[in-house]
């Protein structure tokens, strides 16, 4: 999996879901749970399969995110849209790699009952939204090959531990958070997935957008989650490489190349060494990978 932006969308507004698929989004996430009233979910559940059953868009990859694994709705919610065979499954308020082998039984079952390749539904949880989240954030590296990447939320987490707010005045995150963003990053490497950064509530600020995707990037994050279409150019950019970049990770590979034996090297009088090899083999297939989009 590398998508760059994912983008949420109501299971239950068909006119939301059709703007979602053509925003321009790598990903688009409909969702089955916050966004819709639980008088809704029956409603929502029939509209989010029907919408993938028509395949609107087939550059786009749709998730759906289902309810959470200590509620009633989770198993209708998968036993309804996995006929119509979603890319993938967003979990949310998962404590741990147990919560993803559990969805992975449900699917293995829906898979074979109608017909679809096994182990075809992926699974992302977001992995940092219970208190006790953060301490099974380091069992995603014994995972079920469905799991596809891991991403964290702040607001359920907030509301979980009381806190009365989750960002300082400057709007960067407060220590606690600061800390369970790190964590899934590092849990997301270390379990060989893509690492997917949160939301930012404030849709308008387009600015502060750019400076937090660029953060979250410089960082490790591959991705951002949108909860608004005019966020998706930005985030787009964020996390594809710029010619500039490109142009130095080629650099970086053909020196590589042609010093098979050399530990270190320079180049614009810079020492490099294998951690940038690699870096550049990551730029050179996200650049591919966009390219051949």
């Amino acid at each position: 999996m590398s998508l760059r932006s994912l983008l949420f969308a109501p299971g239950d507004s068909d006119k939301k879901m059709a703007k979602a698929s053509d925003s321009g989004a790598d990903c688009v996430i409909l969702d089955l749970e916050d966004s819709v009233a639980a008088s809704r979910k029956p409603i929502a559940r029939e509209m989010v399969r029907e919408f993938l059953k028509a395949g609107t868009n087939p550059n786009v990859e749709f998730w759906v995110r289902c309810n959470p694994l200590d509620g009633p709705y989770v198993l209708h919610d998968i036993a309804a849209v996995a006929a119509a065979a979603p890319k993938g499954i967003i979990l949310p308020k998962t404590n741990g790699a147990e919560d993803i082998v559990t969805v992975a039984r449900f699917l293995d079952v829906l898979e074979a009952e109608h017909g679809l390749a096994a182990g075809s539904i992926g699974i992302l949880p977001v992995a940092t939204e219970t208190a006790a989240a953060p301490f099974g954030l380091g069992s995603y590296n014994k995972h079920t090959p469905r799991l596809r990447g891991l991403t964290w939320g702040a607001e359920d987490l907030g509301a979980a531990v009381g806190a009365s707010s989750n960002l300082e005045a400057n709007g960067q995150w407060t220590s606690p958070f600061v800390l369970v963003r790190a964590l899934c990053l590092f849990a997301a490497h270390a379990a060989g997935v893509q690492a997917v950064d949160t939301v930012m509530a404030d849709f308008r600020d387009l600015a502060g957008l750019e400076r937090v995707c660029n953060e979250a990037r410089r960082d490790g994050f591959t991705g951002k989650i949108a909860i608004h279409p005019a966020q998706v150019p930005v985030i787009n950019q964020a996390f594809s490489p710029s010619d500039a970049e490109v142009a130095h990770a080629r650099a970086v590979l053909d020196l590589f190349a042609a010093n098979p034996d050399a530990g270190t090297l320079q180049l614009d009088g810079k020492m490099i060494d294998k951690p940038h090899e690699v870096q550049a083999q990551r730029i050179i297939a996200m650049a591919e990978r966009l390219k051949a989009r």
